[in-house]
């Protein structure tokens, strides 16, 4: 056995080496000139080389009007067997009368959550669930939104769902409770967070305690909504002629147009003007103010003044200069973070909106102790960008950042179609994003300059910190101006 066994090792091996191994050598002497070839291995990531971006165009639509004055998108998109729809509707938060804040969100809620005049909620979400198909509605601070997904071939009966929950909402006693509820205990819990404190308490400072654009739900203002107040809210915005519609997905567009044209088409009007968006301006023009949380061992800071708009010609310019201090190759970040250690994160942006004033926001979090060096770190990096001008290559790497991530933007159809709608919304061209692509790329070491002298501005710089005031050493004062403490009790209901 033994001898058997030999022997059959020994004719493969002789086999390995007559057959094998040659080949193997053949393999190798091919490769070698390639190899030889190889570029070296870059040391420094500043070395990589990459192919141009490809370049980026808008998919096939269809845009048309119905008689009621509803405007409709449709994109086909035939990879996958998908239907998917989202509405904007011309409403909003900053609509609501300011003792019933928290209205518009709980009329988004409850549209969904209470089912319809022709099905109770729980006949919806049986019928959804079914389907794996999915409804929803909700209201932001400046616009409304219904969304809808479903299989493709489910998108009839799931279109018939989404039309019935738009235009006949039942608004049930007992889901506008439970809504209320949901919210009274987020009241409740809404100091929970130091960030969100911060976040909160500094779009006060900026825009005004009752500015819609920062005012928040109290229980007061919860207990004075009642279901005759959602009716008439949605009675108030939600018509055909307030609605934008995008659908996109796996549909012959003729056939979806039919559809659209039979759910919707007989959706009437109202002769209701549109609403004066409300009047901002900065609300505490400079100032240190501090929200004091003895059981902190670290600072939450927010430095910042009224911002701009993305309409702005200043805008691409604003977004280079933004990428200049901000991100893991900015400013802010190599010098507070990096070299000083002040920081366990820091941050700046130019957070411009499109039909209201954005907020310039510095900010980060760090150490108790360290919480006044940060502040004037942060502060002399601002002043920094005002007066002195920038590199080349600090220009070049910041367009790098916006130019490169542009092509994000058009990652499938659905969110191209988004983006078609937010700008007819808000009355942009639909090629906004190139007209801003093209900013970018002509903005020069002179712009970026400009703009910062321009639109930062340190003598409005409002300072926020979120913190322990014990362990704040030095203390806040030493900043060289008055401190004021901010009280953030919940209001307890009445």
């Amino acid at each position: 056995m033994n001898n058997r066994r030999q022997q059959i090792i020994k004719v493969f091996v002789i086999v390995f080496c007559l057959l094998v191994i040659p080949v193997a050598l053949s393999f190798l002497a091919y490769l070698l000139p390639a190899i030889g070839q190889t570029p070296p291995v870059p040391k420094h990531y500043t070395e990589l080389t990459f192919p141009p971006l490809p370049e980026v165009k808008l998919p096939e639509y269809t845009r048309f009007q119905l008689k009621n004055g509803m405007v409709v998108y449709l994109v086909e998109d035939h990879e996958l067997p998908l239907v998917s729809g989202t509405a904007l509707i011309r409403t909003g938060e900053r609509l609501e009368p300011t003792s019933e804040t928290g209205l518009a969100d709980l009329t988004g809620t409850v549209m969904r959550l209470g089912g319809t005049r022709q099905r109770s909620a729980d006949e919806l979400n049986a019928l959804l669930e079914q389907r794996a198909a999915a409804v929803e509605t909700g209201i932001d601070r400046t616009f409304g939104s219904a969304s809808f997904s479903s299989l493709s071939k489910d998108a009839e009966t799931v279109v018939d769902v989404f039309a019935e929950v738009l235009r006949q909402p039942a608004f049930p006693q007992d889901k506008l409770d439970l809504a209320k509820t949901q919210i009274a205990g987020a009241i409740a819990r809404r100091n929970d967070e130091p960030g969100s404190i911060a976040n909160r308490e500094f779009r006060k400072l900026i825009y005004g305690e009752s500015s819609p654009y920062a005012r928040t739900v109290e229980y007061a203002t919860l207990a004075n909504i009642n279901r005759t107040d959602l009716e008439q809210f949605y009675q108030q915005y939600f018509h055909p002629e307030n609605v934008l519609l995008g659908i996109v997905g796996d549909f012959e567009t003729a056939t979806m147009r039919k559809l659209i044209e039979a759910k919707f088409g007989t959706w009437k009007p109202a002769a209701s003007k549109a609403p004066k968006l409300p009047d901002v301006s900065q609300a505490k023009p400079g100032g240190v103010f501090l929200v004091d949380q003895p059981q902190l061992t670290q600072s939450n800071i927010l430095i910042g003044h009224l911002g701009g708009l993305e309409s702005s010609p200043d805008y691409p310019a604003l977004s280079v200069m933004n990428e200049v201090l901000n991100g893991f190759g900015g400013r802010l970040f190599n010098q507070v973070r990096s070299r000083q250690g002040l920081a366990y994160s820091v941050y700046a942006i130019w957070s411009a909106q499109s039909d209201y004033p954005g907020m310039f926001i510095a900010g980060g979090q760090t150490r108790s102790d360290a919480t006044v060096p940060f502040i004037q770190s942060v502060l002399t990096e601002i002043e920094k960008i005002r007066n002195q001008p920038i590199s080349e290559a600090e220009l070049q790497y910041a367009k790098d950042i916006v130019l490169n991530s542009f092509i994000f933007n058009f990652q499938d159809p659905s969110q191209t179609l988004s983006r078609l709608l937010r700008y007819e919304y808000f009355g942009y061209p639909e090629d906004f994003i190139f007209q801003y692509r093209k900013g970018v790329e002509a903005t020069t070491i002179a712009d970026v300059q400009r703009v910062a002298q321009t639109y930062l501005k340190p003598e409005q710089l409002v300072t926020l910190v979120v913190g322990s005031q014990a362990e704040i050493q030095p203390p806040l004062k030493t900043l060289g101006q008055n401190v004021t403490t901010l009280d953030v009790t919940i209001p307890q209901p009445q």
